[in-house]
């Protein structure tokens, strides 16, 4: 019995050393998001935030050509347009929307394995027919064009849906 003792506390401490280590390699790979808590979401002077350094980010306005995304262009009433986005934006797969006003919405998407969180940012000005986009994901500093590839199915949805 002694052995039996012996060789389960052998195999609890190695499973201890490995979560520990497991844990420690993961804070050195995956980055913590330095950016995410200080960003300011929303809109500021008429304008999405801008993207950070980080390859993670698509903004529609005042974007270098690394970030830029063209904003979504509509030509019937804005509140018309606000709906039909909102609709768009409940049958994304993961996507929920956590704020919006007459002129912003503010969603997050969470990635399907890992549930990382983006979140997704639309801006109708009242004085253009645009739809201004922002989507960063909170953490790394790729996002294999994750962000970009969304908002381009949400502009394709909106296309289909003639606004």
């Amino acid at each position: 019995m002694p052995r039996l003792l012996k060789t389960f506390a052998q195999q609890l401490l190695q499973s201890l050393i490995f979560a520990i280590l497991l844990t420690l390699i993961s804070g050195l790979i995956l980055p913590a998001p330095t950016w995410a808590s200080s960003s300011s979401l929303g809109v500021d002077h008429g304008h999405l935030s801008s993207c950070p350094a980080s390859d993670n980010c698509v903004v529609s306005q005042d974007a270098d050509a690394k970030h830029a995304i063209e904003p979504i262009k509509y030509h019937i009433e804005r509140d018309a347009a606000r709906e039909t986005l909102l609709k768009v934006l409940s049958v994304v797969p993961r996507t929920e929307v956590i704020e919006q006003t007459d002129n912003y919405i503010h969603a997050l998407s969470k990635s399907r394995i890992f549930k990382f969180v983006d979140d997704v940012e639309f801006y109708l000005p009242a004085n253009e027919s645009v739809i201004h986009l922002r989507s960063a994901s909170r953490v790394g500093e790729s996002d294999l064009g994750v962000n970009r590839r969304r908002l381009e199915q949400i502009r394709l949805a909106l296309r289909d849906l003639n606004i």
